[in-house]
């Protein structure tokens, strides 16, 4: 149900930009990651869900118009439609220090910065006016911005002043919403912020964890407000439990009603955040699967590597894929089975080509294939 229910039991009958359009709009919100290995975290999103698209198109298929980026899980990927609902917010968390910034900056640059991208935009923030620096923002070691310009855009974005609109390469295009978002730039909001936000993550995750973790992200005071159970107690949540697991999760009521599409036979790469991932107790409780995604581990600390992406194939988590597109070819450094599984070669090979074609890579390199074999846990079944 919980695959189903995030669109990875068939492919999305439509396919290119409207494709693409119809699982944002399905999954509520897309996380996004700038590393871009075999694709980029929206990249591999969608495809594992669409057909025939390309590294790159889901950027080209949302914007402008369709889409801007705020924080939902972490930074995502929002369907136009949730707009109204950010545009008088002024989202502060923890770790994006909102009010840290505007002790940098003078209001009135601030303000000439939002005149500028409502004069020359769309525009990317290397093309903005010089306007001196600031003190950069230390984040843990890593080191914010210490052009004044660039932290003013950050600042309206994080207001929504300005919304990202595009991109140029790998850089962002910035616009003012009444351009890049004319359809619901002005429209009401549909409801009390946390309310809808609240409905609208357990939606993305399907089954919503009751315990703190990365899926609560800025919502993580209304994890322990009353909230939860009232929408509960109102019938617009519903409280589920897995058997043999301790946690308890809400979902959209009704999810255990539905019918579910029975998995097709096409194998596919997941992003290391693709929302079945989001919360890794679930994915071992239901499927057995142990999953770390070890990117910012140091190489000595790494039990699988650094960019290992999960294999999806007949409504199972098989196996992991370690690869990378170098120089026109899909290389693949290693390949690991779970233990339980038997690999299907055929079905990973078509996987492995249309992620190559998909790259723009006409070739794929089976560099070192082992297979490294770890023991599934026992499924555990819902229940209300």
């Amino acid at each position: 149900m919980l695959v189903s229910h995030l669109g990875l039991s068939r492919f999305e009958t439509k396919r290119g930009a409207a494709g693409i359009r119809a699982v944002l709009e399905r999954l509520r919100c897309i996380q996004l990651d700038p590393l871009d290995v075999i694709g980029d975290n929206a990249d591999l999103v969608v495809l594992a869900r669409v057909r025939g698209t390309k590294r790159g198109d889901v950027h080209r298929a949302v914007h402008p118009g369709f889409a801007f980026e705020h924080f939902a899980k972490e930074r995502c990927l929002l369907p136009a439609t949730a707009f109204p609902n950010y545009r008088d917010r002024a989202v502060e968390t923890p770790w994006w220090r909102h009010s840290d910034r505007m002790k940098r900056l003078d209001p009135g640059l601030v303000e000439a910065v939002l005149e500028e991208v409502r004069a020359r935009g769309p525009i990317t923030a290397r093309e903005l006016e010089h306007r001196g620096t600031v003190e950069a923002i230390d984040w843990a070691g890593w080191k914010g911005t210490s052009s004044a310009a660039k932290l003013a855009l950050e600042v309206l974005w994080t207001r929504c002043e300005v919304v990202v609109s595009g991109r140029r390469g790998r850089d962002k295009v910035y616009d003012v919403p009444a351009r890049a978002l004319p359809s619901v730039a002005s429209s009401p909001p549909a409801e009390e912020f946390e309310r809808w936000a609240l409905i609208e993550r357990a939606h993305a995750a399907g089954l919503l964890p009751r315990a703190a973790g990365p899926c609560w992200s800025m919502l993580s005071e209304v994890r322990t407000s009353e909230l939860p159970d009232r929408l509960v107690e109102e019938g617009i949540l519903e409280s589920i439990a897995v058997d043999g697991a301790p946690r308890a999760y809400l979902a959209p009521a009704g999810l255990f009603e539905r019918r579910a599409k029975a998995p097709d036979e096409h194998m596919r790469i997941l992003g290391p955040l693709d929302p079945l991932l989001w919360h890794r107790p679930l994915v071992k409780d239901a499927f057995g699967f142990d999953y770390v995604w070890e990117v910012y581990k140091p190489a000595a600390e790494r039990k699988w590597g650094w960019y290992v992406c999960p294999l999806y194939h007949r409504g199972e988590l098989v196996g992991r894929v370690e690869a990378i597109a170098r120089d026109g070819t899909l290389v693949v450094d290693r390949l690991w089975w779970e233990d339980d599984v038997e690999g299907d070669e055929n079905a990973l090979g078509v996987a492995l080509e249309r992620h190559a074609e998909a790259c723009g890579c006409d070739a794929v390199k089976i560099r070192a294939k082992r297979s490294t074999r770890r023991r599934r846990s026992s499924s555990g079944r819902p229940r209300r």
